[in-house]
């Protein structure tokens, strides 16, 4: 499952022709970064400042962070007053940090443990920071540390990101949401960081998402909502804060990737009753038949996951029946390609049939007797078991079984 984010390319931050140009004077960088504050107090600085900045552009590795904070402590030994240089070296490393878009994301997931502490802080003062640009960047940062390394899952959870991620999740800025978004799915890989995400408000700012971020912003939204419903607890509340009707959604509308990761969703939320209720009323039947009908890829065997069990409820086998879903369910077990497709076909129509004298006489005139009987005889041994006890139900004289009907 569960984690899977659309990658945005990526470039190195130095190339071969860029390092044989002269760098920028430190003056220039500073009034950039920081403003002329500082300006008089470096000035004696700035040759040996720059000749390192040269000898960092030379090196074929790309000037990572620890790089820049390297540079505060390379200069620290020049003069008495190296505290106060060695704090705008700093927060010059912070800028550039931040604002440095495309970072090669190997190179960030590469830091080790003890260079990946301050680079997380610094990403923590970006999402807090009043610059939406530092924000986005800093967001997406932390979305690729926590990508791949369970221990920097822990790592960034424990320096305190996911409270300060959670707000972006309503920014006006879509990048700056997906970033975040993105980050919180990564980070809730962790199985400490779901109970974070979820003690912090996670769920009802992801739910926003859902509705108006994005597709890929959507998509991982749905995966994060995953991601904490594996805590059993939240299942309930995650439906009751109102996330079926945008999965719904998502799963009418959305790319292909966004239909499954909806699906996924649907299904584990409606591993409790009262979120069936809730998708059947969001109308999730519909596409659900349709996806199963047009045997779409990818999807319809998921779909038909979801249709079994939301046949656990009365208000689910009403709507399949409205939606003229027997005649598609009969269509699968006679045509589908695939065998598991056609277990959950038949378990369906069976849930849909044991107490129903109706529907055991709309499915006998949809005609499923005989691809019923060819199931029994050539399916797995589970389609084969349900095939002959709904074959059974179907052969029942009428007036015995009408006792039973609703």
């Amino acid at each position: 499952m569960v984690s899977r984010e659309q990658e945005h390319s990526e470039s190195q931050i130095s190339s071969s022709s860029k390092a044989q140009q002269a760098p920028r004077s430190m003056r220039t960088i500073r009034s950039n970064a920081v403003g002329t504050s500082f300006l008089d107090k470096m000035t004696e600085y700035e040759y040996a400042l720059d000749a390192k900045l040269a000898e960092l552009a030379k090196t074929e590795k790309p000037f990572a962070v620890t790089n820049s904070l390297e540079i505060s402590q390379d200069f620290s030994e020049f003069s008495a007053c190296s505290s106060d240089i060695s704090g705008e070296l700093q927060r010059l490393a912070c800028a550039w940090f931040l604002q440095t878009e495309n970072l090669n994301s190997e190179i960030l997931d590469s830091i080790s443990p003890e260079d990946l502490q301050p680079a997380v802080m610094i990403c923590i003062k970006g999402v807090k920071s009043p610059s939406p640009i530092v924000k986005r960047s800093a967001a997406a940062k932390l979305r690729v540390l926590a990508k791949n390394r369970e221990e920097n899952r822990a790592l960034i959870a424990e320096s305190g990101a996911i409270p300060a991620l959670i707000p972006l999740l309503r920014s006006n800025d879509p990048w700056t949401q997906e970033n975040a978004a993105t980050a919180l799915l990564n980070l809730s890989l962790n199985d400490e960081n779901k109970l974070i995400c979820t003690r912090n408000g996670a769920i009802k700012p992801l739910i926003h998402v859902l509705k108006t971020g994005t597709e890929v912003a959507k998509q991982n939204a749905a995966c994060a909502l995953l991601s904490l419903a594996l805590v059993e607890q939240n299942v309930c509340s995650i439906g009751a804060s109102g996330a079926i009707a945008p999965l719904v959604s998502l799963l009418m509308n959305g790319t292909n990737r966004g239909m499954k990761d909806s699906l996924t969703t649907l299904y584990k939320l409606c591993s409790v009753e009262v979120n069936k209720e809730r998708a059947v009323n969001a109308g999730v039947v519909k596409p659900l038949l349709e996806f199963v009908s047009e045997r779409r890829s990818g999807v319809a065997e998921k779909a038909m996951v979801v249709l079994s069990s939301l046949a656990g409820i009365e208000e689910g086998r009403s709507a399949i029946v409205e939606e003229g879903g027997m005649a598609v369910l009969v269509e699968a077990i006679e045509d589908g390609t695939s065998m598991k497709g056609k277990e959950f076909a038949v378990a369906t129509l069976l849930q849909m049939c044991s107490d129903s004298v109706r529907n055991r006489g709309c499915l006998v005139r949809e005609g499923a007797i005989p691809p019923l009987v060819a199931l029994s005889q050539t399916g797995s041994a589970r389609a084969k078991r349900k095939a002959e006890i709904l074959l059974g139900y179907l052969r029942e004289p009428r007036p015995a079984a009408s006792a039973r009907s609703p």
